[in-house]
């Protein structure tokens, strides 16, 4: 066969464009997204946590996030002063929204100016709604009224925030009075109400069940978590978020 300048010339381009198209499909096959999570952690104490006396989720919640590879940014005016190990060379992002004993009524109070003071969150963990309430024998009307305006201020802060809310796990069995116990069933029921009334087209409300399955050996004192606490509640968290993130 004569070779010609034109088949030549061909050919190159045939193999070129092949060339192409195979680094298109490399590149297509690739997870490009670079976009950042930010979650606010919402509460009180279980939030907040005190090292050594007791844990928060928040450095188990974020270390599964990192370890699979999530762009997340915890946002938040408190940060945690506690030593924690890095995970695949990141420092743990010490920045969340708790604050030890507040009741529902407390965060409502200053939550717009805390909102105002960070950047605008794509997902809320709302953890134990109303337990503080119910241990300092707070009305329960005005708890579950106080959680409702919560969620209104950070759908109205941003129409597209996904809140996951806790079925929040329970205190100690010997701590559970009568009391305690129907306030908090009460509590898990209704947070299921809310999350059906609460979720819109555009911003989505969750509940996560924290309950079933903890145990009282998940506790570093009344109400607190210990590490097992803190990874048993980090898991159901991480189980959500990892479907709802971006």
């Amino acid at each position: 066969m004569k070779i010609t300048k034109t088949w030549i010339f061909t050919w190159l381009v045939f193999f070129g464009l092949l060339s192409c198209s195979d680094e298109s499909s490399d590149q297509a096959n690739t997870n490009t997204n670079t976009q950042v999570n930010t979650i606010m952690t919402l509460g009180a104490s279980r939030v907040e946590g005190n090292r050594p006396q007791y844990e928060s989720f928040r450095f188990e919640t974020w270390k599964q996030l990192i370890e699979n590879d999530w762009s997340v940014d915890f946002i938040g005016t408190q940060r945690d002063p506690g030593a924690y190990p890095e995970i695949e060379s990141i420092a743990f992002d010490p920045d969340h929204q708790g604050r030890s004993g507040w009741s529902s009524g407390d965060i409502l109070e200053q939550l717009e100016s805390d909102l105002s003071a960070v950047d605008i969150p794509d997902v809320v963990l709302f953890s134990s709604p109303g337990g503080n309430d119910a241990l300092q024998n707070l009305p329960y009307d005005e708890a579950v009224s106080n959680i409702n305006e919560i969620i209104d201020i950070l759908q109205e802060v941003n129409p597209y925030v996904i809140v996951i809310i806790e079925q929040m796990a329970p205190g100690r069995s010997d701590i559970m009075t009568q009391e305690l116990i129907y306030y908090f069933n009460e509590l898990q029921n209704e947070v299921l109400t809310i999350v059906e009334q609460k979720s819109t087209e555009t911003s989505r409300v969750i509940a996560v069940d924290m309950y079933t399955g903890f145990t009282d050996a998940l506790l570093a004192d009344d109400v607190h978590y210990n590490t097992k606490g803190a990874m048993f509640i980090a898991q159901r968290y991480y189980e959500v978020l990892s479907e709802v993130l971006q």
